[in-house]
């Protein structure tokens, strides 16, 4: 096993420790967020930080990279209040991909990929069309980290629309029957398999 010390990383090309650390952590969830602009200008783009929060009531937060350049999701979230999270599966991994291209403010990343935006129930946000799990995402607030001047959005969720094969009787979203990708550091898609499920655990009785 290579061993790989915090003086080494600081001596490591950029784009190696870029690399190398955005896939250390692991797989991450694959979400594609769409939001549009008090013009009217729609923007979706893809993120790998999406994380619950809470269940009640239901929240879930993502981090933006600094704001020091424009990032068209952050300000479009912030003028308006609304955006939504969509699932990114296997028939669209390379158009979810290409939005992270830097188009400007006045372009839709809708209009250089083949995904499509719809919308749904009268939400302000548009969704991906086709996506197998879809959600309508309300800002709720933002806490700026000092440490690298990022930030955490934390939304509260108005609504999902599921597809109905992946939803379980008992509540369970089954990802893996809707080909659900998961990102392996920046550019690395894979579709998970689900092997198991197991039930509440309590600490395990001295049988001795």
């Amino acid at each position: 096993m290579t061993y790989i010390s915090n003086e080494a990383l600081n001596n490591f090309h950029h784009v190696y420790r870029i690399n190398l650390i955005n896939s250390c952590s692991g797989y991450k969830s694959a979400n594609l967020l769409g939001t549009k602009s008090k013009n009217d200008i729609e923007n979706v783009a893809v993120f790998s930080s999406v994380t619950h929060i809470g269940s009640n009531p239901p929240m879930l937060g993502f981090f933006c990279r600094p704001t020091t350049v424009l990032r068209h999701t952050y300000e479009n979230i912030k003028s308006t209040g609304f955006y939504t999270i969509n699932h990114v599966h296997e028939p669209i991994l390379e158009d979810a991909h290409h939005t992270s291209a830097k188009y400007d403010s006045d372009i839709s990343e809708f209009d250089k990929t083949q995904l499509i935006s719809e919308y749904k129930h009268e939400f302000y946000a548009p969704f991906v069309k086709g996506a197998p799990l879809q959600l309508a995402m309300k800002f709720v607030e933002e806490y700026h980290i000092k440490a690298n001047d990022t930030i955490l959005i934390i939304g509260e969720i108005m609504g999902l629309h599921v597809d109905n094969a992946l939803l379980e009787d008992d509540g369970f979203i089954n990802l893996s029957k809707g080909n659900v990708a998961t990102i392996n550091g920046l550019d690395g898609y894979a579709i998970p398999e689900l092997k198991s499920r197991f039930a509440y655990q309590r600490p395990k009785t001295d049988l001795s």
